[in-house]
């Protein structure tokens, strides 16, 4: 036997082999160190609780150095966690880890074959149904066929933190509906008031919080201490709730006495709303803004992407020795505190791949690891949005089992090589069929030319659409998800925030020298020469001056990457797809700039890349649109994984890590006929 450290395993067969050398067949046990959450995070779990493995060999007799006492703790999806009522034990485990997309789940999804036969209870590892195995008490049964009855049938609630514009929540929404689930977004927490201006527009039916994160959860803390200290009666609670409240507290609340309130004493009449710090944004609507007294069980599924700027890879400023004393990735700390508080069903959290990326890939492993502490099975996972239907590419993750690519897309940049396990992708053996990758022409070629001085919010099309993408983009809201071809008659005729940010005279100056052609940009100003190493070089005694005497090339673009960049006024092309759609549009570090047309593209060619339908509106100052499309999740990713999610709600989803969507998931609808308009192009 090697040396080394020792490893947990249970026997489950002994055998001689003909030379006459005894051999065990083992079942190996994973340590918390050992899995996807690390050294570093392994250290705030218990130190009993490992999980158990899939993973099977066959070693030497010899190699067994001690017996242990292992139990198994069956856990419901939801439970009370009371550990000081497991019995003596050397280890526990209550769940079984998977090493693809670095999966926590339930032992009960460990098929049986991995499960030792017989009825020996003398054994140091447990068996089903045997004494060692143990049951924590359960909040709710909903793995009862009533209990998924009651969920499929009823409305199941949805709580969208650090909400944005709302893509993630509208995606995931869209995708359950397909898959037969209806998912509400009752409540969405950001602290941009102009996003939550865009979300109540487009989401009416959802109660929209403009305040920090961290302050909603001190709301909701002190909110259920009030509910608990003066309660009101349950039939109430759920015929209020449904709609927000909106009732007097004296039906409800009667004095102990029936003496005269005092003057100096005030009785409450109506509860106008509650908030944590500043009350300014109050509405005049009466009525308990959000339900909260019956604690944990009121928010069937949480989802966010908690900002995290202090693991970007354009932040050159990182903490990597302690990345959550940084206070930028501290959001994540509070998503997880949110969930430990309201322990929904599901949770989806999304972020950039540069938190696998930067110190080890630490804010994703304390992500799991929080997940994994709250006995959450969890799994992370990389997708390409352009994979779904978009002419983009960023990466999102987590939620099983994971939708595979439906379009072809050369990916851009690049997986974390020790995250490799956790893309989302078919493996290189398979030969699915998938539709050709969007393109920039697919999404935006019918959108009317504008100048860079356009200052519209809305405008007509003037055109009609070339594409099943942007006959889709333009469908009504009634129509997007699961229209029919009736509904183009009835599409918007009002294009909104097709407008571009206005560049200064100077930008606008080089952005018109830019040639109108693939690959073209500042590169091909006059002065710039280009040596062998790729690098660039001016001619500094020659410098092409604007028309305001500023350099024609400006010192920004060749110092980038020590003058390696391509990036600085890019065209980006027709039949390009992009890296990345930025939360500011201006090209000097960046390609944005239109193919054909002399400024950066609109806020609504960014939304048609990201997804976002025609009738989602946008509202505040150009930037903050911008950043608001920029910090959105790809809509169409969303709405894939929003149908997993349906899915597993109802118990129908696939067993596997990864599943193939409908063939027609991404034209849920009847795509007019070229007969009835020859501008519709194959895709």
């Amino acid at each position: 036997c090697d040396s080394g450290p020792d490893y947990i395993g249970r026997i489950i067969e002994l055998f001689e082999t003909s030379n006459q050398q005894c051999w065990f067949s083992a079942q190996w046990f994973y340590c918390p160190k050992d899995t996807a959450i690390g050294n570093y995070e392994a250290k705030g779990h218990d130190k009993r609780r490992i999980f158990l493995s899939t993973m099977k060999d066959d070693n030497l007799l010899e190699c067994i150095n001690g017996k242990l006492k292992v139990i198994e703790v069956a856990v419901s999806t939801r439970f009370i966690s009371k550990l000081e009522s497991i019995p003596p034990c050397n280890y526990y485990y209550d769940m079984a880890y998977d090493y693809a997309y670095s999966t926590f789940k339930s032992i009960l999804d460990v098929s049986a074959d991995t499960k030792p036969t017989g009825n020996d209870s003398s054994s140091t590892m447990s068996t089903k149904n045997a004494p060692n195995q143990l049951s924590l008490e359960p909040i709710s049964n909903i793995n009862s066929e009533k209990g998924r009855s009651a969920i499929v049938d009823s409305e199941l609630s949805l709580l969208d933190l650090y909400s944005g514009s709302g893509a993630m929540s509208t995606g995931l929404c869209m995708g359950t509906t397909l898959s037969g689930v209806t998912l509400v977004t009752r409540w969405a927490v950001d602290h941009s008031s102009y996003a939550c201006e865009t979300m109540k527009y487009n989401h009416p039916e959802t109660e929209v919080r403009n305040e920090a994160a961290e302050d909603f959860l001190k709301l909701i803390k002190e909110w259920k201490k009030l509910c608990e200290k003066y309660p009101v009666s349950r039939d109430y609670r759920e015929s209020a709730t449904t709609e927000f409240g909106k009732y007097n507290i004296r039906k409800h609340m009667k004095r102990e006495d029936s003496s005269k309130v005092d003057d100096k004493e005030y009785e409450v009449q109506k509860i106008m709303g509650i908030r944590c710090g500043d009350s300014h944004n109050l509405s005049n609507q009466s009525g308990i803004q959000f339900k909260a007294s019956d604690g944990q069980g009121d928010v069937d599924v949480i989802c966010g992407g908690p900002p995290c700027q202090g693991a970007s890879g354009l932040n050159r400023f990182r903490n990597v020795a302690a990345p959550l004393d940084d206070s930028r990735n501290y959001q994540i700390v509070v998503f997880m505190d949110i969930v430990d508080f309201l322990r929904p069903r599901f949770v989806l959290m999304e972020n950039v791949v540069d938190i696998l990326k930067f110190a080890g890939g630490f804010l994703g492993r304390y992500a799991l690891s929080r997940l994994v502490k709250m006995h959450y099975q969890a799994k992370l996972g990389m997708m390409v949005a352009g994979c779904y239907g978009i002419p983009t590419i960023p990466y999102a993750g987590k939620l099983p089992p994971y939708p595979l690519p439906t379009h072809d897309v050369v990916v851009k940049g690049s997986f974390p090589v020790s995250w490799e396990h956790n893309a989302v992708a078919y493996d290189e053996t398979d030969k699915p069929q998938l539709r050709e990758a969007l393109v920039l022409a697919d999404a935006i070629s019918d959108l009317p030319p504008v100048k860079n001085t356009e200052d519209r919010d809305e405008m007509p099309y003037k055109s009609s659409f070339h594409t099943d993408f942007q006959y889709l983009m333009r469908l009504p809201k009634e129509g997007f998800n699961g229209g029919n071809a009736s509904h183009a008659k009835r599409s918007s005729k009002k294009l909104y925030d097709h407008r571009p940010l206005i560049m200064n005279e100077d930008d606008f100056e080089r952005t018109c020298k830019i040639p109108k052609r693939k690959g073209a940009n500042f590169r091909d100003l006059e002065g710039v020469s280009v040596r062998p190493d790729n690098s660039v070089e001016l001619d500094l005694e020659n410098r092409v001056l604007l028309s305001s005497g500023k350099p024609l090339v400006p010192d920004y673009a060749v110092a980038l990457q020590q003058g390696r960049s391509s990036r600085p006024f890019g065209r980006i092309w027709w039949d390009e797809i992009m890296g990345t759609v930025f939360t500011s549009p201006e090209p000097h570090s960046q390609i944005t700039i239109h193919p054909e047309q002399d400024r950066v593209l609109t806020i609504r060619e960014t939304a048609r890349i990201q997804g976002f339908p025609d009738y989602y509106k946008f509202f505040g100052t150009v930037k903050s649109r911008y950043m608001q499309v920029g910090n959105a999740v790809a809509i169409p990713v969303a709405k894939a994984l929003g149908y997993e999610l349906g899915l597993a709600i109802q118990k129908k989803c696939a067993t596997s890590h990864v599943v193939e969507l409908p063939s027609n998931f991404h034209t849920n609808f009847i795509a007019p006929s070229k007969e009835s308009n020859p501008n519709v192009l194959d895709i």
